[in-house]
């Protein structure tokens, strides 16, 4: 065998062997793993898109450009009780139906300014004793928008670059003004 046909050979091994994993991956499949909850690709984009229009990219990167689609999802599945969990996965059917039934499109085709006119409008439904909206649909919200907020807070992006932290006591300015005393 030749010595350039077998570097050949080993090169196409190697390439097909780093591309395997990325062909086997299950289409619909999302791409974090949960122990307690069942997410598909479609409602890990429903996330991020509600995410997004909570805190959308600006000249600042968005929730989608940060994860915090992801870090909801692993929150819900960590953090979050059964009970929480089942509602919140209740919820998601029913803020699809809802969006559905009022524009007749899924969430993802919806424009910006009707997507935040879905969201204001759960938004606006506050009082828990309101029979306007579902329980679980109040509940999946709330979960979105509370962890969305929280991952953003928490993040590296917004503790290094919004948030500068001074050690206390704070910086030493030797070149602050004074007014000296008058002498007696």
């Amino acid at each position: 065998m030749h010595r350039r046909t077998a570097i050949r050979n080993l090169a196409l091994i190697i390439g097909g062997a780093a591309l395997l994993p990325a062909c086997m991956q299950e289409k619909g499949k999302a791409t974090v793993a949960l122990k307690n909850v069942d997410i598909n690709a479609e409602q890990e984009t429903l996330v991020g898109d509600i995410a997004e229009t909570i805190i959308p990219k600006t000249n600042t990167p968005g929730a989608k450009d940060l994860d915090l689609h992801l870090f909801v999802l692993k929150m819900l599945d960590d953090c979050y009780k059964k009970e929480e969990q089942q509602s919140f996965m209740t919820g998601m059917a029913q803020f699809t139906d809802a969006v559905k039934k009022k524009y007749n499109k899924t969430f993802a085709d919806l424009p910006v300014k009707q997507r935040e006119e879905m969201l204001l409008g759960i938004e606006a439904d506050k009082d828990p004793k309101s029979t306007a909206l579902p329980k679980e649909l109040k509940t999946f919200y709330g979960i979105i928008k509370g962890q969305t907020v929280n991952g953003y807070t928490n993040s590296k992006y917004f503790m290094t670059k919004q948030v500068v932290y001074e050690l206390v006591p704070g910086r030493y300015n030797a070149r602050f003004p004074y007014k000296q005393k008058q002498s007696a």
